[in-house]
């Protein structure tokens, strides 16, 4: 679709009318360009100019330089829109000399546009928009790409890999964004110039192994990145899944099973750190297959455990965040969390609440709801898996106790000097009864005033009070349960 001048906030709107106020050239470049051709709204906005960096720096009021490619931040500080908070203008440059096969030997400044645009990546990235006149600058033929969704690099592939080898990752993460293809030629060139990922910092990689599974579709991306020979740079113990049979259970080998449980996440638009558990939690299925005669299929016993030790090991050698690796590898260690409904107690319940973590423990569930789906079972929840929801929340939430109430045996005996007995358990009881009836009678001013009250009774009288009490709480509690049940269609 064509781009208008009104598409640009007004944020950016300034920037380039500063820069051709004094004199110089302002185009809007990359993947700012990109969107608005296609209707999507930037997420960041990008200018490039024929201006030296401090040149730039002069004519705005704040903006900060950090690095070695000239790039000028140009901070906004008057809008709320993080989008337009720092507007980045970058001067014309050509690169030269890759000998690390990321960054570029000697930068410089100065040339024209298209030679700028020359040294860019990917055709659909290397389209400029001039604002005052709605000029559309493209060279290289990226709005024909556009047109036919294709990702192709700019003139010669192999160079623009050689240049720099996370632009594989990254035309496979663009075709996953935008719903694209590959275009042949750039295909090829991967496949050839692939094994230059190794040379490539693991910072890097993960950077860009996190947006391709960040998108809708990041089974189509890890495909890719299988089929281009990216993915042994990677997470090379996924291809030890391909081709390994599973038991009776499941539709699909290990590999296809792990993608389609990391894909039900991202169907369900759930967080990073379940797609990714989703994609090795049975990572170790290969190591741990076993031939049971017994059972005539398949086993993989204990493979919860070694899939967890090999996910810590992947994760930590692609340098994710610490807590992203103790949350996923607690998320793999426990997916084989529940058996049959009818044999589990809410003590093993609680255990696995324990081990797991509060925090965790409806991202567990997620998990489990993916896992099934990716066997090839057109049920996400079915009865078990329901009923386990329904005992997770019941050991969640705070029975029905004297617990509730706003005074506790400590006080009463501090207040009445009576001593730890049934009978100070009685009048617990009794008035837990009174606030069941009437929550509003829950505070310690009443509660107190009515405690004297309540020891002054006779024993029997007392006694027979918190009989009631105990009744009505196992009345109200076996409710609950009954709603909780009902809720989760299992009552």
């Amino acid at each position: 679709m064509p781009i208008r001048a009104t598409d640009i906030p007004l944020e950016v709107k300034q920037v380039t009318e500063t820069l051709e106020s004094a004199g110089f050239e302002a185009y809007l470049v990359g993947g700012c360009v990109r969107d608005l051709s296609l209707g999507r709204t930037p997420k960041d906005w990008d200018i490039t100019t024929n201006v030296h960096p401090e040149q730039i720096e002069a004519l705005f009021e704040e903006t900060y330089c950090n690095n070695d490619y000239g790039t000028v931040g140009v901070v906004n500080k008057e809008t709320t829109d993080e989008r337009v908070r720092v507007v980045e203008v970058t001067p014309y440059r050509s690169e030269s000399g890759y000998s690390d096969a990321r960054r570029p030997d000697t930068v410089t400044f100065g040339v024209s546009l298209e030679e700028d645009l020359k040294r860019r990546d990917f055709t659909v990235n290397a389209i400029a928009f001039r604002l005052h006149d709605e000029t559309l600058v493209d060279p290289f033929g990226g709005t024909a790409d556009l047109t036919h969704k294709r990702i192709c690099a700019v003139g010669k592939a192999t160079e623009r890999f050689a240049e720099d080898a996370l632009r594989m990752m990254r035309a496979v993460r663009l075709a996953v964004e935008l719903g694209f293809t590959i275009e042949s030629d750039t295909m090829s060139a991967i496949v050839e110039n692939s094994s230059n990922l190794g040379r490539i910092s693991k910072e890097r990689i993960r950077d860009e192994f996190i947006r391709v599974l960040a998108t809708t579709q990041p089974m189509q991306g890890i495909v890719f990145f299988e089929k281009l020979h990216l993915l042994e740079h990677i997470a090379p113990d996924l291809l030890t899944g391909i081709g390994v049979e599973q038991n009776q259970a499941h539709a699909y080998d290990v590999y296809e099973h792990l993608l389609r449980t990391m894909q039900h996440a991202a169907d369900k638009d759930w967080d990073f750190d379940i797609r990714i558990a989703g994609l090795f939690h049975d990572i170790s299925k290969p190591e741990t297959r076993r031939w049971s005669k017994e059972k005539n299929d398949w086993t993989f016993h204990g493979h919860e455990v070694v899939g967890a030790r090999m996910t810590k090991r992947i994760l930590t050698d692609l340098k994710f965040p610490r807590e992203t690796v103790e949350r996923v590898v607690k998320l793999v260690r426990w997916h084989m969390f529940f058996s049959d409904p009818d044999e589990v107690t809410l003590s093993a319940v609680r255990r696995t609440i324990a081990n797991v973590g509060q925090e965790n423990i409806w991202d567990l569930l997620k998990l489990r709801r993916c896992d099934r789906i990716g066997t090839g079972r057109p049920k996400e929840q079915p009865f078990r898996l329901r009923k386990y929801t329904a005992m997770v929340e019941q050991a969640l939430r705070d029975p029905i106790s004297v617990k509730m109430l706003k005074i506790n045996g400590d006080r009463i005996m501090e207040l009445t000097g009576e001593r730890p007995s049934k009978k100070l358990g009685d009048a617990l009881h009794a008035l837990l009864e009174e606030v069941l009836d009437e929550p509003k009678k829950n505070t310690e001013e009443y509660l107190e005033g009515r405690v004297a009250t309540l020891l002054a009774m006779s024993e029997d009288e007392l006694s027979a009070l918190g009989e009631q009490g105990r009744e009505k709480q196992e009345k109200e509690e076996a409710a609950e349960l009954k709603k909780l049940n009902r809720k989760h269609g299992v009552g």
